[in-house]
């Protein structure tokens, strides 16, 4: 058996960044990057108003109360074409462009207004409630670095830069093929001998949050005919992930099967709980991940090994960002396997994050997964742990695993 720092890294080390596409505006939101955004006008394009009121000039206003002629007016749509000279001013409105000759604004609360004639009770320095060109962005600035996902206000500020279309990284697509006879999907009959294949479900979910695409190739029965059929539609995927089958039992076929089609397998057997019987490998050009049939095994395989290759085939950094909190409980020492135990945290009344693992931690157990808000991990030959030490969680909600 290999660590699961090794095996991480071997599968990192087997796959390799997306080529990029190029998308709408409106579909980037979630997206990765791919090239900086850069503004193609500058905003505002001209000095603008940045309060309702009187557009004048500082000097004309420096004793006041002064009384000026309103020569015209100026909104946001629609500016005013004249000059503004001594002993005048417009009506100015919230984002309208600066008349020529004006340097500052009087807001209308300062004012007093009969037909054309604006009495200003309060002087304004030049500039004052004046927002100048370029104040957000000129041309040519780079508003969006490349290499993130984008948010909701990164593709704003992209359509506020003009930006029509963007350059991303495509999307991986990760093709699926659950494996066994005694698995049927959810809401299809189920015999006395049979279970319900919850793990493509929660596979799909892990590789949209991560930023793949699921392709899913149906269930394999155990024959070697079947699962190379299904196998088959794997071709042009960029990983084909299989989904039970990896172990030692008799019809445990997928090394076989797909040894016989060209794997190349790179290891099998992770020193870890849950998830030890992991393969990983290439056929062909494409990279293989196989995954244990226990449902608890094979999510938290996605989450420790699917999701980091996912965000490396999409030129993320591919690390998870750990915790650590103080336990609840005792914990009893650990053995030669990295332990990845299902758990729940909380603040305590001292402001300090408190996980409690679950007593029944078996991997066929999805209900405590799903319950779970975080997995505490537990290193090879780790000593016993007492309650209020601190041990390394991984939380579960949120961006870290989009679980």
């Amino acid at each position: 058996m290999i660590s699961v720092a090794e095996a991480l890294q071997r599968i990192l080390d087997g796959v390799h960044r997306m080529p990029t596409e190029n998308i709408s505006l409106a579909a980037g939101h979630g997206r990765v990057l791919a090239k900086d955004v850069t503004a193609r006008l500058t905003q505002p394009p001209t000095d603008v108003s940045a309060m309702d009121g009187y557009a004048v000039r500082a000097e004309d206003v420096a004793h006041v109360p002064a009384t000026l002629t309103q020569i015209g007016e100026s909104a946001a749509g629609s500016a005013f074409r004249g000059t503004v000279g001594p002993g005048q001013t417009t009506r100015i409105f919230t984002g309208a462009p600066m008349p020529d000759g004006a340097d500052t604004i009087v807001i209308q609360e300062d004012t007093e207004v009969s037909g054309d004639q604006v009495t200003m009770k309060e002087s304004s320095a030049k500039g004052r409630y004046v927002r100048p060109a370029g104040l957000d962005f000129q041309f040519g600035d780079v508003g969006v670095t490349a290499n993130r996902v984008l948010s909701a206000r990164d593709v704003g500020l992209a359509a506020a830069m003009n930006v029509p279309w963007l350059t991303v990284t495509r999307r991986p697509r990760i093709a699926l093929l659950a494996t066994g006879d005694e698995i049927v999907r959810p809401g299809e009959p189920v015999g006395p001998n049979q279970i319900i294949s919850s793990n493509t479900i929660a596979l799909m979910g892990l590789i949209k949050a991560a930023g793949g695409e699921a392709i899913d190739l149906g269930i394999a029965s155990d024959d070697e005919d079947s699962l190379r059929a299904l196998a088959s539609g794997a071709r042009g995927a960029d990983m084909l992930v299989t989904l039970g089958g990896a172990s030692v039992g008799d019809h445990d076929l997928v090394r076989k099967v797909l040894g016989q089609d060209g794997l190349e397998l790179n290891f099998w057997r992770i020193a870890m709980r849950p998830g030890k019987p992991l393969i990983f490998g290439q056929i062909g050009e494409t990279p293989m991940m196989g995954m244990p049939g226990n449902p608890v095994s094979s999510l938290v395989c996605g989450i420790v090994y699917l999701r980091p290759a996912i965000r490396a085939m999409l030129g993320l950094d591919p690390h998870a960002v750990s915790q650590t909190a103080r336990l609840s409980q005792d914990l009893a020492a650990n053995d030669q396997r990295q332990d990845y135990l299902r758990a729940n945290s909380s603040v305590n009344e001292d402001g300090n994050l408190v996980v409690t693992p679950f007593v029944k931690q078996d991997s066929s157990m999805l209900s405590r997964l799903a319950q779970a808000d975080c997995l505490v991990i537990r290193p090879p030959h780790a000593p016993a742990a007492k309650a209020g030490e601190r041990v390394e969680i991984l939380p579960l909600n949120g961006e870290t695993t989009g679980i």
